[in-house]
């Protein structure tokens, strides 16, 4: 008999819906003109994409020309910070980010030091959020970006945008800097969105993050920030990123934000009382772990991921064997999970190597039950207790 199978790898990447496989099928079969052609299959492409668009753009409470298509949320990352810091490159040479960042933003950051940018790394409190006094303190006259994430992608902790959006308002000059690119990959679906109250000239998203389509993402550029183009040719996306747009992705993704649209705070709720299920299910059962993150409830807690350390424990380890009862979870984020090198978010919190070394993350989406939940803390008893055995 097939075990069943209960998938909490959600951060790493969701099941497409159904509704997002039709309208893609639809694309492959029957709508495969190139937007850019004028003859009626490209004008019937070229629709599909407007209607994204517009799908898009409702969820962010933007305008459709405020909307980027993109190849995922790395690129949009890459776009929004290189695109940024070349452009504003006259007016200064400071970045501000922080420690916890993912690698398509850390690593952007990183090349542009080679040239000649000088980036703060902000630290983070021992529930990985960022204290706003700190962000407060690095701001320079010569600070033209900062790149701050929405959710942690591995500790689902909240980022006070609220906070920032407030000192950010304060110490803009007449040039409207600094800009400000946020990385919403986590948050699409899960948290609202509103860039423009915020103050936020940029923000990155992935599709299928959100049971849309893998390949396909977005970067909402506020109206009158400038970037430098990282990708030419043939003018696409407002001539800011060159390529013949994927239209089956795109209308995916399109479809992927409509749907959530709607359920937003019912997902919400019902994965916020799965994770406080699971974080209160194995701390009271389960001896020696550690929530890395703050507590369900705390207004800095994302709905959807818990990371926990089994201390003694290799997280490697127990991900297979909770794989071999059906159980797929990870040790970290998906884009570092196989490398060797420690966990940075989880270093800059404060973890010791082996409270590190032990990390799992569970991420849930809608499609989660509580049920399901009850099987993965009655299987973590009993895997957890014959490990230990073990050493």
């Amino acid at each position: 008999m097939l075990k069943q199978l209960i998938y909490l790898d959600n951060s790493a990447t969701t099941k497409p819906s159904p509704g997002v496989v039709k309208a893609m099928i639809e694309c492959l079969t029957n709508i495969y003109g190139n937007p850019s052609s004028v003859h009626r299959l490209g004008v019937e492409a070229e629709k599909a994409v407007n209607t994204a668009r517009e799908q898009v753009a409702r969820i962010l409470k933007a305008g459709t020309k405020e909307i980027i298509f993109t190849s995922g949320g790395t690129e949009a990352n890459n776009l929004a910070i290189k695109g940024a810091a070349y452009s504003y490159a006259n007016r200064g040479k400071h970045i501000i980010t922080t420690q916890i960042e993912h690698p398509a933003v850390l690593k952007v950051c990183g090349q542009l030091e080679l040239e000649g940018f000088e980036v703060t790394y902000l630290p983070v409190n021992n529930e990985g959020v960022l204290l706003p006094e700190d962000l407060h303190r690095a701001l320079r006259e010569d600070t033209i970006l900062i790149s701050t994430m929405y959710v942690n992608n591995e500790t689902g902790s909240i980022q006070p945008l609220e906070e920032l959006s407030s000192i950010i308002k304060t110490v803009r000059n007449n040039n409207k800097l600094p800009i400000w690119h946020v990385d919403a990959v986590q948050a699409l679906g899960k948290l609202p969105l509103n860039p423009e109250k915020l103050g936020v000239n940029l923000m990155s998203l992935s599709a299928h993050k959100a049971h849309g389509p893998k390949g396909i993402g977005a970067l909402y550029l506020s109206a009158g920030t400038r970037l430098k183009i990282q990708i030419d040719g043939g003018g696409q996306e407002f001539g800011l990123r060159g390529g013949t747009e994927n239209v089956p992705a795109i209308a995916g993704f399109g479809v992927a934000v409509a749907e959530l649209e709607d359920s937003l705070n019912k997902n919400n709720e019902q994965m916020a009382e799965m994770k406080k299920m699971l974080v209160e299910g194995i701390l009271d059962s389960i001896p020696r772990c550690r929530l890395n993150g703050p507590m369900p409830g705390s207004k800095y807690s994302a709905p959807h991921i818990a990371n926990i350390s089994f201390i003694g424990l290799r997280g490697e380890v127990l991900l297979h064997a909770l794989e071999g009862e059906g159980i797929f979870v990870s040790t970290g984020s998906a884009c570092s999970s196989r490398k060797k090198s420690d966990n940075g978010v989880l270093r800059a919190m404060g973890l010791s190597d082996v409270e590190q070394e032990g990390a799992i993350r569970f991420s849930f989406c809608a499609h989660n039950t509580p049920e399901q939940v009850g099987v993965v803390i009655d299987k973590l008893k009993e895997i957890v207790k014959e490990l230990r055995s073990f050493g």
